[in-house]
């Protein structure tokens, strides 16, 4: 017997946004975007909008009977006037009870054509399209929509043919990043091989990507979002659209980096703060931008290395820059952490970063478990770990159609960390996390280096200086051969590894 589907309101009822900070209403349905609707006033370059819309980490999360699901979308994506096809569109992954349960391709929808980069542009509009889950699990289950990290994407309505309900609150603590492309990875195979999705579901927390492709620069509103987003872990990837822009001088850097700490711990005082410089990126080690693409489609920096010394940015000059700013501000801020991009991605292995025109479009591709986004360093992994479980209430579209991610969060009663008990995985390099039910993983293509290293999440409750609220999230990183290479606490604590070897 076929069972009608009913439409289920994505905006103030059972359904929960999750990734995005707010909702903007369009003559279709909503848009999610990832910065707070405030922001839209603060800067005028199309880039950062068309960056914000693109849903990287944003899901759909509910609870359902329902054996049959349809989502209709209405997407946007772009067409070179050379090209006979638009740009790929992404996939649209469902998961069920944390397992991937599904994937298509997101349908096109509206396409921008245009002559080149940066020239004007022709809407060729499109409609809506359904994309339909059958065969789903009997009884009641958890289930995540990832929506393509790289599409702007409209959502118009969802169908089901059983009944649909609000997720239970699962204690996870809540983990924001801030980056470049490379964390924002358009280029990734689906919405939950990118590597902050891959790391956080590793690490059993929860995470908010606000990254954006060619748009990491400092801006203050960036700051203010983060400041205002109730966060257990922090993490900032700064300097590599910087210095491909040449959008600061040394004299403006500094006091710019200050000023977004400055204004995250106005809001997070002691909140767990990683700040991460620059991966290796071969033509501007040494040499500023800003870049262009060179005949071989490498990337060519176009500074002059003698104007360096006048207070021109390289990377090495930003890495060093960071490395100061994070040892000053270390005698008063005991929870900032820093931590050197090249520890993720040396020089040895940009070579196997495929060719792109732009060091903001350098994605690594997070392709199966892809922790070649930190999996990188041919032979070393970096994750997340919690330890201990304390509920928190889960945020969700409200009435208006704001996110409460942007709203009402504030006053959520923060995590104790307890210092024992907790999660310890070990997962190879080349598996993702969310193979079918009772399955350890699909095991996923090449990613960025040949090597297979080992990714390990460790919570194995250490009982060195115990700080309730620093023992709850680590970063590990292990050679290849699974010897404990580098465990980095956040609190500051540095463990031997040694005594935390994965079995």
């Amino acid at each position: 017997m076929t069972v009608a589907l009913r439409t289920v309101p994505l905006v103030g009822g059972p359904v929960e946004l999750r990734g995005a900070l707010d909702l903007e209403t369009t003559q279709a349905g909503v848009m999610p975007r990832r910065l707070p609707a405030w922001t839209k006033a603060q800067y005028q370059d199309p880039s950062v909008y068309g960056v914000t819309v693109m849903p990287s980490g944003v899901r759909l999360v509910f609870r359902t009977d329902a054996r049959a699901l349809e989502f209709e979308v209405l997407t946007f994506t772009g067409q070179l006037a050379c090209d006979p096809h638009p740009r790929p569109t992404g996939m649209l992954e469902l998961l069920v009870d944390g397992a991937l349960a599904g994937r298509q391709q997101a349908p096109v929808g509206n396409v921008l054509r245009m002559a080149g980069p940066g020239s004007v542009q022709e809407l060729v509009p499109g409609g809506p399209a359904t994309v339909r889950f059958a065969g789903l699990p009997a009884g009641m289950k958890n289930v995540e929509l990832w929506l393509p990290q790289q599409t702007p994407t409209e959502l118009v309505a969802l169908r089901a043919d059983g009944d649909v309900l609000a997720s239970l609150p699962d204690g996870r603590r809540r983990w924001v990043h801030h980056g470049s492309s490379i964390s924002h990875c358009i280029e990734a195979d689906g919405p939950t091989g990118t590597w902050p999705v891959v790391a956080a579901a590793l690490g059993g927390v929860e995470v908010i990507n606000l990254s954006q492709a060619g748009n990491a620069l400092l801006d203050p509103y960036v700051a203010r979002t983060i400041r205002d987003t109730p966060a257990d872990l922090i993490s900032l990837k700064v300097g590599i659209n910087i210095v491909s822009l040449s959008a600061f001088r040394l004299r403006t850097f500094g006091p710019a980096v200050h000023g977004f700490l400055d204004t995250i711990r106005d809001g997070h005082p002691d909140t767990p703060l990683l700040l991460i410089s620059p991966v290796s990126c071969p033509a501007l080690e040494e040499t500023p931008g800003p870049t262009a693409t060179g005949p071989d489609g490498r990337l060519v920096a176009l500074g002059d290395r003698a104007d360096v010394a006048a207070g021109a940015l390289s990377l090495a000059v930003v890495r060093a820059e960071l490395a100061r700013i994070a040892a000053a501000r270390q005698a008063t801020d005991p929870h900032l952490h820093h931590l050197d991009g090249r520890e993720l991605l040396g020089p040895e292995e940009a070579d196997d970063l495929p060719r792109r025109p732009s060091p903001h479009r350098r994605r690594i591709p997070a392709n199966g478990q892809a922790l070649r986004g930190p999996r990188l360093r041919g032979r070393r992994s970096l994750a997340l770990s919690q330890s201990g479980s304390t509920p928190r209430t889960e945020g969700g579209p409200s009435a208006t159609g704001a996110s409460a991610d942007s709203a009402g969060r504030g006053a959520r009663e923060r995590p104790t960390f307890p210092g024992s008990g907790g999660l310890r995985e070990v997962v190879r390099t080349g598996r993702r996390p969310f193979g079918p039910a009772g399955t350890a993983g699909t095991a996923g293509t090449a990613g960025t280096a040949g090597t297979a290293g080992r990714l390990a999440c460790e919570a194995a409750g250490h009982e060195r200086d115990r700080r309730p609220r620093d023992q709850g999230l680590t970063v590990l990183t292990w050679t290849n051969s699974g010897t404990p290479e580098r465990l980095w606490a956040a609190g500051g604590v540095s463990h031997d590894a040694r005594d935390t070897a994965p079995s």
